[in-house]
């Protein structure tokens, strides 16, 4: 048995850390947790010192996209690289989550069977990674998010979207689905059509809705969907959807409904405040007024969310990795700063939240996000400590180890060229240059010459 020494011991579960507590642990998972003097024996080699460090269990995302490759654009999310290239970046970015601190992981929707396929790779020890757990493509409609295309394209079949004309179409792809091997189903339950008033609209109606969320469940699948507007969550928490993504226009019926069934939410606030902290002037999200229009929202969502949180709905942490303003392995602990800081958490709660909160939805779940015997030794050992300061766990450079399953892991931090892994949309400028724009911008166009 290994034993670890802890400068302080968070295990998930309360609200202080222990100071001098010894972690243990061997082959079968965690055996002994609590004060070092009643620590079995054991022999000098068979300890680790980490008398220096925090240690507390690994932390949980339940939003990463494994198969976006920081995308620029939703081409490049759908086009632009094949299907079996995708897989191999997206075993090469959980690595990076894995380093950050992130020992599980949920990739809610991807193209084909691209997460399924860095989940197998990983469990079936091939390499490295982080617990993942895996959906399939998103089931969307004519309304909803990832039918990006014009109807007379449709959702190309390496897209991250399937597009569903009918409930049995549904039923149909979910258990295509459910018989690949997916650890949960994403539906698109709104996308970006809106009323006249400007609300979002569903983008299935409450009977499809029930019929995909029931045979999900039926299969022994759970249900995550992305639902930013009021209609969708209520859709979504009358079904019984599990994890509600977003969920930022939610008013009380909303509430009272997931109170009945039992959803929970992800509020995913990490996306749309990078949107508004990182975009720049020159960007076409900005020349579109992008950062603006989501301020607006992120605001909305922050009250709403408040009161879900007062009201008991159980929030779990995730980030939308894998866009550019999300890279992999940078940013996903800056959802719980935003628990703390715009949501109401204290950061005893936000830490609980990204570990025995949302390991919880994950699969094996019950082994994982609390550092208890019988559970997977998985943690981490961070210089600081987070109850103080949650910001911290941003710092990878203050997480320098790494537990899964007991082992350290060793992930080199490896750079990569975007423009070759990534960025392959045909778009060569962000302007448009008629006279009056290149006279906006002052630029002098050179004297022609004589062609000879």
């Amino acid at each position: 048995m290994m034993q670890v020494r802890c400068g302080t011991l968070f295990t998930g579960t309360e609200t202080t850390g222990h100071p001098g507590w010894t972690l243990g642990y061997d082959e079968t998972g965690i055996t002994y947790v609590g004060p070092t003097e009643a620590a079995p024996p054991t022999t000098p080699d068979q300890v680790l010192d980490y008398g220096e460090f925090f240690v507390m269990p690994g932390l949980q995302d339940v939003h990463t996209h494994l198969a976006y490759g920081n995308a620029k654009t939703e081409e490049d999310i759908d086009l632009y690289q094949p299907m079996e290239f995708r897989a191999l970046r997206g075993l090469f970015f959980a690595q990076k989550v894995l380093a950050a601190g992130y020992t599980s992981i949920c990739a809610p929707g991807d193209a084909g069977q691209i997460s399924l396929s860095v989940r197998n790779a990983i469990d079936y020890g091939l390499f490295e990674g982080p617990r993942v757990t895996a959906a399939g493509r998103y089931l969307t409609s004519r309304q909803g998010l990832t039918d990006w295309y014009p109807s007379w394209i449709g959702a190309p079949d390496t897209s991250i979207g399937k597009l569903i004309a009918n409930k049995d179409e549904a039923v149909e792809e979910i258990r295509i689905q459910a018989k690949n091997g997916v650890d949960c189903i994403k539906l698109a339950m709104d996308g970006v059509q809106t009323r006249p008033d400007g609300s979002l609209i569903a983008a299935f109606n409450q009977e499809e809705a029930n019929v995909m969320v029931a045979e999900a469940h039926r299969l022994g699948r759970k249900v995550v969907a992305h639902s930013r507007g009021r209609e969708a969550t209520l859709y979504c928490a009358r079904a019984g959807v599990d994890l509600i993504f977003h969920a930022y226009y939610l008013d009380d019926e909303c509430l009272e409904a997931m109170l009945k069934s039992g959803s929970t939410i992800g509020p995913t606030m990490t996306f749309p405040r990078n949107i508004i902290d990182l975009t720049q002037p020159s960007e076409p999200a900005a020349l579109k007024g992008r950062p603006s229009q989501v301020e607006r929202e992120y605001e909305i969502a922050c009250t709403n969310l408040q009161k879900a949180r007062r009201a008991g709905i159980p929030m779990l942490t995730g980030s939308d990795s894998g866009f550019a303003v999300t890279p992999y392995g940078e940013w996903h602990a800056l959802e719980l700063q935003i628990f703390v800081e715009h949501l109401g958490f204290s950061t005893a709660e936000a830490l609980q939240a990204a570990t025995r909160v949302t390991a919880g939805f994950m699969s094996h779940g019950e082994k994982l996000g609390v550092l208890e015997p019988g559970r997977f030794a998985d943690f981490i050992a961070v210089r600081g400590n987070p109850l103080a300061d949650i910001s911290i766990l941003q710092d990878k450079a203050r997480i320098p180890h790494v537990h899964l399953a007991g082992k350290r892991m060793d992930i080199p931090d490896r750079p990569y060229d975007p423009h070759q892994v990534t960025d392959k949309s045909w778009t060569n400028w962000n302007d448009l240059y008629t006279q009056a724009r290149v006279k906006e911008l002052r630029l002098n166009r050179p004297r022609l010459g004589a062609q000879h």
